[in-house]
């Protein structure tokens, strides 16, 4: 009778672990069906495939601690995790060799993974993780990866997100990042027409500890990877903090001269013309700018709030560019039709196209992709050699490659091509009325004067940003910094000094008026 009981009972213990590697198994049927896909490049149901490998994993039961399971290009991990978790580090160097695997990488997760899941519902719970030594499935518009590893995570009960102390993701490489902006990013599910989710830089830093290795710093759980970007003229990493400074201060220095200006103009409470009236607009566009750059850095791991001040930034730089298009389109009526320029409802029309243009372009920016804006990283390398202590920095601004070259530099292009112009008619007008003088001599330092407030007023120094190659890029980067950080200052003296001149000619025709009267 004992017999039968033991031959029953280790039948049953062979029935169980036999469901135990059936179920173990089925995971390994989902990964070897994305292989198949990717080798087909057959592209249906990928986003499909990945929720139903996740699920699999998440559910499935395992012996121990832990489950490993491979095919060619894909590794799977799933572990058990109690309440009491104190964190967990996962390296290449101790797990089972992937045949497409041929650099290592690590992950590192902090105890405070698990305390929200253990706070609502204490009880197992399991982290998997998934690599993906290949980017065909997670493909976006002109991406690249480094080394083409994605390399995700899940937390069973519920997303894990806004970490205090962050998730560590390393991938080391041996090839050369000089001339690339390397991004640590996610992938964002449903923010691509195109494709089932596009990279994101939210919520991650990046690192550069070596010359060999990239350092991600995440708050959330997701699918992560090294985004490669061309940078044909990255910044010195030395040279951030000189620049950052003299930016801080310059646009502060403006942002004070662009509220006196405008002030000062309401304080006066004169109906002003025309040209008073393109000032104001053009000192407000700019004290929107800066306000907006100032804020930049300050919320660029912010997410929404990041998106929405980016828009911000680019709407004020365009208004900007367009309110000094304008400046030149209204010193040129002066210098050209100087008689009979009047234009019915000027200030309304010329304002539908400073502040209206600008604002429709944004608009339809962000109807058509909601993921051009947002933390944008700068390029820096580290010309001393040694890539240590090496990161990038990130602002709020426009992502996408080609509305920065079309919307931003082409669009500043023909504004500075434009005004330069009409620069050059202006100097040639001011010389030939000079030349008909009996004395031309005595007003050279007036005209002086006159030529570099036009050039200011024009903002011609905006030129600049296209000399940012070669031999030019070090003075380019200072010069541009410091021209037009301090462009709404260069505008304020321009307004002192016109406000002084109007106000000695008022005095000179009130004299001789009083004179004309006292006369026998």
């Amino acid at each position: 009778m004992d017999d039968h009981r033991v031959f029953f009972l280790c039948l049953c213990l062979m029935i169980a672990h036999s469901d135990t590697v059936e179920e173990s198994q089925e995971p390994l049927s989902w990964m070897e069906n994305l292989e198949t896909m990717s080798r087909s490049r057959n592209g249906t149901s990928l986003r499909g495939l990945i929720r139903g490998l996740e699920c699999s994993l998440l559910n499935t039961s395992f012996e121990g601690k832990n489950l490993t399971l491979q095919t060619h290009s894909i590794q799977t991990l799933a572990f058990k995790l109690g309440c009491d978790f104190t964190g967990l580090a996962l390296s290449s160097a101790t797990l089972e060799r992937v045949p497409q695997a041929s650099v290592p990488h690590a992950m590192q997760f902090p105890a405070e993974l698990t305390q929200n899941a253990c706070r609502t519902r204490p009880r197992e719970l399991r982290l998997i993780c998934i690599y993906f030594f290949t980017d065909y499935f997670f493909q976006s518009i002109n991406s690249s990866l480094l080394n083409n590893y994605v390399l995700g995570a899940q937390l069973s009960h519920g997303h894990v997100n806004n970490l205090s102390e962050p998730i560590n993701i390393s991938f080391w490489h041996n090839r050369s990042l000089e001339g690339y902006t390397a991004t640590c990013v996610f992938w964002k599910e449903g923010a691509s027409k195109d494709h089932w989710g596009v990279w994101s830089p939210e919520g991650c830093r990046t690192e550069q500890p070596s010359p060999s290795q990239v350092l991600c710093r995440c708050n959330h759980l997701s699918y992560f990877a090294v985004l490669m970007q061309l940078s044909p003229a990255p910044i010195p990493a030395e040279l951030l903090a000189p620049l950052t400074y003299i930016s801080l201060v310059g646009c502060s220095i403006s942002v004070v001269a662009s509220l006196l200006t405008i002030l000062l103009h309401f304080q006066a409470r004169k109906q002003g013309d025309s040209t008073t009236h393109i000032h104001m607009n053009l000192h407000a566009s700019v004290l929107l700018l800066n306000v907006a750059f100032l804020l930049s850095p300050v919320l660029a791991r912010a997410g929404a709030a990041c998106t929405a001040l980016a828009a911000i930034l680019h709407f004020a730089l365009l208004s900007c560019l367009t309110w000094m298009a304008i400046e030149g389109f209204n010193l040129y009526l002066l210098l050209v039709r100087v008689y009979n320029i009047y234009i019915r409802r000027y200030m309304l029309k010329l304002c539908a196209v400073g502040w209206g243009v600008p604002a429709l372009l944004v608009l339809l920016l962000l109807v058509d992709q909601n993921s051009v804006y947002g933390p944008h990283t700068i390029p820096l390398f580290d010309s001393r050699g040694n890539g240590t202590g090496f990161q990038n920095n990130s602002i709020c601004w426009v992502r996408s490659p080609w509305v920065h070259n079309i919307l931003v530099m082409g669009y500043g292009g023909l504004t500075s091509l434009f005004n330069l112009v009409v620069l050059a008619w202006a100097l040639r007008a001011v010389r030939r009325l000079r030349a008909q003088e009996k004395v031309p001599g005595t007003r050279a330092c007036r005209d002086s004067v006159t030529v570099l407030g036009l050039t200011m007023l024009l903002g011609t120094t905006w030129a600049l940003a296209f000399f940012s190659f070669g031999v030019f890029l070090l003075p380019q980067l200072f010069l541009f910094t410091i021209f037009n950080s301090l462009y709404g200052f260069f505008l304020f003296l321009w307004f002192c000094s016109q406000r002084c001149r109007s106000e000695a000619e008022v005095e000179a025709e009130m004299e001789a008026f009083s004179s004309s009267q006292t006369m026998p």
